[in-house]
């Protein structure tokens, strides 16, 4: 009876999937924040689906835009200003909700990943 139960359970929380409506996503308004060492880090993006132009601390950043598939773009700074801006950032959604979305990055080949929560706005 014990291992009727235990199949049961295991079988139940094998079955949850997290929603995903990354195409939701891939184009328009939005503000994102990102937790690091306590401090709340926010920014402002417009997106496009080949461009994304992004202000933070009233600085604009423009990147070029690579879908890898509907979760996951590739984040290619247009004119970088230093050697940090000139690598790649990859970008994985791994929640939505209707109005946001949960993500992750790093840089391109790098195994430490930073998390944070997208708004759209419109």
């Amino acid at each position: 009876m014990r291992f009727l139960y235990l199949l049961l359970f295991v079988l139940l929380f094998n079955c949850y999937n997290t929603e995903r409506n990354c195409t939701d996503f891939k184009t328009g308004k939005f503000y994102s924040e990102v937790t690091i060492n306590g401090e709340i880090f926010r920014s402002e993006f417009i997106r496009t689906e080949n461009l994304q132009i992004e202000t933070y601390n009233k600085q604009i950043d423009s990147s070029k835009l690579r879908w890898i598939n509907d979760c996951e773009v590739i984040f290619k700074t247009i004119n970088p200003k230093n050697m940090a801006e000139q690598k790649d950032i990859h970008l994985k959604i791994l929640t939505t909700t209707n109005n946001s979305y949960t993500f992750e990055y790093s840089y391109v080949g790098e195994t430490k990943k930073q998390k944070g929560i997208a708004y759209k706005v419109k």
